[in-house]
């Protein structure tokens, strides 16, 4: 398990501090990636990933107010995604702060490349050197026109 502490504010990669609910609800109703996933869908990603949950820390309650997660071979390559931090917490850093932790986890050192997606963001990233592909050509995709199987 990793840890990262700032003021009230926890970053653990700790899964059982997760609170589904919030992260579902964010990912199917806030976010443009992932409109409409089902939580059977996110609770397996997490499984399958190594999940960054971001806390407010009041008093003995944890709540959540963010989430990131990457899926990795811990050897080579890492792709992060499902990237937010709630609304009502932004303009304080802690999206920086969840990066910063994210490419600090002991398990994440030294890889050959992260990648990650991203329609608005490309500011913060590049502050902790994310940049556009050398060679996008070389890059290739399935996309999955009904990824969540419902007509």
């Amino acid at each position: 398990m990793f840890e990262v502490q700032k003021g009230d504010f926890l970053i653990s990669t700790d899964k059982s501090k997760l609170q589904i609910d919030v992260i579902h609800d964010y990912l199917a109703n806030r976010s443009y990636w992932a409109k409409d996933i089902p939580v059977e869908i996110v609770q397996r990603s997490i499984a399958h990933s190594i999940a960054f949950g971001v806390y407010h820390q009041q008093e003995n309650t944890l709540t959540q107010i963010g989430f990131c997660r990457v899926t990795s071979d811990l050897a080579t390559f890492a792709y992060l995604s499902d990237v937010f931090v709630l609304e009502e917490y932004r303009g304080n850093g802690l999206s920086k702060f969840l990066v910063e932790s994210v490419l600090q986890h002991p398990d994440l050192q030294n890889l050959r490349r992260w990648v990650l997606a991203t329609w608005d963001a490309h500011g913060l990233y590049a502050q902790f050197g994310f940049e556009p592909l050398d060679k996008p050509e070389h890059f290739m995709q399935i996309k999955a026109v009904n990824p969540y199987g419902k007509l």
